[in-house]
């Protein structure tokens, strides 16, 4: 484990392994095939960008994009659904076309949780069996933890990442 300064006094205990890289690839979107949990900010951040009676759910007292069946084979879920807004291209809708994306599409690869008030990062078990960007590349994922890790995270009483839709 090593403390890591993400942001101006904003320090997280990194979990993994400081070597592993990672890489969003072409056409993976596995990550964009599950619910995204919406903090707070991000709720009200994204109904600058979207009606969020249509593209968003409550499960469990807590917001989550919703997911939808697509009329593809490609960018979906065995189910045949996927993220509402994953474009058949493959490409976010948010971060595409308004440049924001939700704090937990930001977070992917990574696990968040809180321990002794600390802020404690890992690799997702999932994204370890799923992904295909991680150690593809030479961008360290220990390097760009702010790309990662938005501040937001320091100011949620749960950041944990382990729920879902």
């Amino acid at each position: 484990m090593k403390r890591v300064e993400v942001h101006p006094g904003r320090e997280a205990v990194v979990e993994f392994d400081p070597g592993l890289t990672f890489e969003c690839v072409d056409d993976c979107t596995w990550c964009c095939r599950h619910g995204v949990l919406l903090y707070e900010e991000d709720f009200e951040d994204l109904a600058s960008y979207a009606d969020l009676a249509e593209t968003t759910t409550s499960f469990r007292g807590q917001e989550f994009v919703r997911r939808e069946e697509k009329e593809r084979e490609e960018h979906v879920d065995e189910d045949g659904a996927a993220c509402y807004f994953l474009r058949e291209d493959g490409l976010c809708a948010l971060q595409a076309e308004h440049g924001w994306k939700p704090t937990r599409c930001s977070i992917f690869p990574l696990a968040v949780r809180k321990h002794d008030g600390a802020i404690h990062v890992d690799v997702r078990d999932s994204a370890r069996e799923h992904c295909e960007g991680l150690d593809v590349s030479d961008r360290r994922l220990i390097d760009n933890l702010e790309a990662f890790l938005p501040e937001l995270l320091w100011e949620l009483d749960d950041p944990d990442t382990r729920r879902e839709l």
